[in-house]
């Protein structure tokens, strides 16, 4: 039952991360993601269902439109692959329970915010504010349906600490960390506190401790200056996943 609703995750994972190629892509741009239909930005044929295939249309087609043969991204199929190897880390984390769900989305929300700082240095209120208050009502259901409904308001001030906590960073940097980020911290902080308070500080200090070594390794490498801005949402993003996983053996392992 485990081996079949984790590929059942993947599989879902994959789907949801063809998905959240075009959400990224679309909504930093001010499109809809319901219109109109995908196509070619080349030739502008309308992309076919089964040229839609997540990674197995990418690899038949060999990376190319099937109508002008302009070269298709390789960022597609890794973001469905990435998506559907987080969805499955996701159910073997959670396991089959009612709070799933919301952690699914948790998943999936992330994964399009880290694509959309990369490329646009934003974290759209379009996608931010839908998404965290459909995955809190979620995830204050599923664990009214667990039985860990008490969980729920030591989750909500884990978020409120972590908003606080990137704010007043915020404005002791003055201007040099986005705002963005501090909304992004309250999901972060709700779905972290949730599992447990030690699952939120090793999310806490793992954001800044990878956030502090790829700013420093930029610099070095000089591929970004001191006063160029650089994503912090990423770092965040990664700190909450390696967290949500490992978080509590990490925190035992400091500790003892």
């Amino acid at each position: 039952m485990t081996a079949f609703s984790a590929v059942v995750a993947g599989l879902l994972g994959l789907v949801i991360g063809s998905f959240l190629n075009v959400v990224a892509y679309r909504v930093p741009l001010g499109k809809s993601v319901a219109s109109p239909p995908s196509a070619c930005p080349q030739c502008g044929h309308r992309i076919r269902w089964y040229d839609n295939i997540p990674i197995v249309s990418w690899v038949l087609l060999r990376g190319r439109c099937r109508d002008c043969g302009t070269g298709i991204s390789v960022r597609y199929p890794v973001v469905e692959a990435a998506t559907g190897v987080l969805f499955v880390a996701i159910y073997l984390v959670m396991g089959l329970s009612w709070v799933l769900p919301a952690y699914l989305l948790f998943g999936a929300t992330t994964m399009v915010l880290v694509l959309t700082d990369l490329d646009h240095k934003r974290i759209p209120n379009r996608i931010l504010y839908p998404a965290t208050a459909t995955a809190v009502v979620l995830l204050t259901a599923g664990a009214a349906a667990d039985g860990t409904l008490p969980d729920v308001p030591r989750a909500l001030a884990g978020g409120g600490i972590y908003f606080g906590l990137l704010l007043l960073v915020a404005l002791l940097a003055r201007g040099g960390f986005g705002m963005g980020d501090v909304k992004l911290a309250f999901l972060l902080g709700t779905f972290l506190a949730f599992r447990s308070w030690e699952t939120l500080w090793a999310g806490v200090f793992l954001a800044f401790l990878i956030g502090g070594g790829v700013s420093l390794l930029l610099l070095i490498t000089r591929r970004k200056g001191r006063k160029d801005a650089i994503p912090f949402g990423p770092p965040l993003i990664l700190g909450a996943w390696v967290a949500l996983a490992w978080g509590d053996a990490l925190v035992s392992w400091y500790l003892g």
